[in-house]
């Protein structure tokens, strides 16, 4: 049987054994005390057309644990029309992945633009490694 290490909880820092998990005992037994909350009051036909942040504040569970629940699959969105969580660089409510389509499209558009600016800078590079080269060979054969 292997043994854990020692590790800090990643939620309240105190040590503790880890073996599967990230947190300690007694904050896990938190997390699945906030899940619980999420699943009942999702479970109720009049709550299936709340956000996240409705369900945050009806159950006391903070937006960012509701969206680790979802993006983990406790939590799903089937059947839900209006539970999302905030895309990580606007905070526009998504239903999946990281970020949203629009942000997605910028974040797209500033890579390339990089890209073609390495490249010119690169091609720069080039022309004047070359040009020195014609400079050099050019003063060698003058002397």
């Amino acid at each position: 049987m292997a043994l854990g290490k020692l590790a800090n909880c990643s939620r309240c820092d105190a040590l503790f054994v880890q073996t599967a998990r990230d947190i300690c005992p007694k904050c896990y037994q938190q997390v699945e005390q906030e899940y619980d909350k999420c699943a009942r009051f999702l479970r109720k036909r009049e709550n299936r057309g709340a956000t996240i942040h409705q369900v945050s504040e009806a159950t006391g569970v903070s937006v960012k644990q509701i969206t680790r629940f979802i993006k983990e699959g406790r939590i799903s969105i089937e059947g839900n029309p209006n539970l999302g969580y905030p895309c990580e660089v606007c905070g526009e409510p998504i239903r999946a992945g990281n970020v949203c389509d629009n942000c997605l499209k910028g974040l797209k558009h500033e890579i390339s633009q990089q890209l073609e600016l390495d490249q010119r800078l690169e091609q720069e590079a080039r022309a004047r490694q070359a040009g020195a080269i014609a400079y050099q060979r050019k003063k060698n054969h003058d002397e």
